[in-house]
């Protein structure tokens, strides 16, 4: 289950597993536990969550592979600094979204999909076959429905975005999808363009015309208008932020 379902509706993974990470890890992202401490032991940690030390010892690989802790021989398991999270990582991007939004979080998530998108977008324009380009324009033209909701939409969104970072060719745009479920949460959260007919009709015109470009193998119109998407989406959420 991705980001954007789980914000969408509320569900959580429930193995024995999940809920160790999911509790630790939203624990050290929210700063209630705070970085630079020492978690406690395994046994403590057993009795807490009622589970197996063999369990116990998965979860804290999970987030180890995360970078929010660190085994320390002789020391414990130390909390470390955001600026050693892995923000790539989908559960770490849900956890920084749950915690609270901001307008420096926005922006930052914003740049990155500044670097990665436009390019995977020119990239599309000239790896994409001609089946890729039929199906993406089958996608977009599911943002034209004024009965949109911002599930519904947000979810043709996602749809959209994920096709051409596979039509890019590139397997590191497909690995980066996990900012994009992170950036279409926070708009489905916060300012979903399904909130009026004019937005639903500007986002559909917005995507359609990446679709073109992408059709017509113009990597420069395609980065121009997979720009102005990002842009419009980022300014939507930031006119939210500052009410």
């Amino acid at each position: 289950m991705g980001l954007l379902e789980t914000t969408i509706t509320g569900r959580k993974r429930r193995s024995s597993h999940a809920h160790v990470v999911a509790e630790l890890g939203s624990g050290i992202v929210s700063g209630s536990i705070a970085e630079g401490s020492i978690l406690p032991g395994d046994a403590d940690l057993t009795l807490r969550f009622g589970v197996s030390r063999t369990v116990l010892r998965e979860a804290m690989k999970t987030l180890a592979a995360k970078r929010l802790v660190e085994p320390k021989a002789k020391v414990g398991t130390r909390v470390l600094g955001s600026e050693s999270w892995n923000f790539f990582d989908a559960d770490v991007l849900g956890w920084r979204c749950d915690a609270g939004l901001d307008q420096e979080f926005v922006e930052h998530l914003a740049t990155i999909r500044m670097t990665l998108e436009p390019a995977a977008a020119a990239a599309a324009a000239t790896q994409a076959s001609s089946d890729d380009i039929a199906a993406l324009y089958a996608i977009a033209a599911r943002f034209d429905d004024l009965s949109h909701t911002p599930e519904t939409i947000a979810k043709v969104d996602l749809d959209f975005h994920l096709a051409i970072a596979r039509m890019s060719g590139n397997p590191f745009m497909r690995s980066a999808s996990g900012l994009i479920e992170a950036a279409l949460a926070i708009s489905f959260k916060l300012s979903s363009p399904a909130a009026s007919p004019e937005t639903i009709e500007e986002i559909a015109t917005n995507h359609l015309r990446i679709a073109h470009a992408i059709a017509l193998r113009d990597p420069e119109k395609a980065t121009v208008a997979m720009r102005h998407v990002i842009e419009a989406g980022k300014d939507r959420i930031a006119v939210h932020l500052t009410k």
